[in-house]
């Protein structure tokens, strides 16, 4: 299976509107949901697309998880984040895994600072849980 599809260009542009430091992380998080998809049983094929003008990855040929959408904004201009639907356990989870490893915003975001190495091994296992969120409820 290919891991990474080639990207849209309605979400081409909202990477490329951001700044340089906050695209490239944000182009490491698309990476990193690529690849954790490739290697996770029964995720399949990503859609990639804009939820409230952000860049969204959804399981919709498979329907084992739950949007996994990124985003950057101007008045956090030092952060990224990655935000989960507010309505699952989501970010409850990941933050009794992770209480050192990762910053949260409530219930729907993990939120990660631009100047500071990427946390790869948690986020991969936070995006596996989401990507099979609904799998794992059945």
């Amino acid at each position: 299976m290919k891991a990474m599809s080639a990207m849209p260009a309605h979400v081409a542009a909202v990477f490329d509107a951001c700044p340089a430091a906050a695209r490239e992380r944000l182009l490491a998080l698309r990476r990193l949901i690529f690849d954790t998809a490739a290697t996770t049983d029964g995720v399949g094929p990503l859609t990639e697309t804009l939820k409230w003008g952000e860049p969204a990855y959804l399981t919709e040929v498979s329907r084992s998880g739950s949007t996994i959408r990124l985003g950057w904004k101007a008045s956090r201009p030092q952060q990224c984040a990655v935000y989960f639907n507010c309505k699952t356990t989501l970010v409850d989870t990941f933050r009794s895994l992770f209480p050192e490893e990762l910053v949260f915003e409530g219930n729907r975001a993990i939120l990660l600072d631009l100047s500071t190495p990427l946390p790869e091994m948690p986020l991969a296992l936070c995006f596996s849980m989401a990507m099979t969120y609904r799998r794992e409820k059945r």
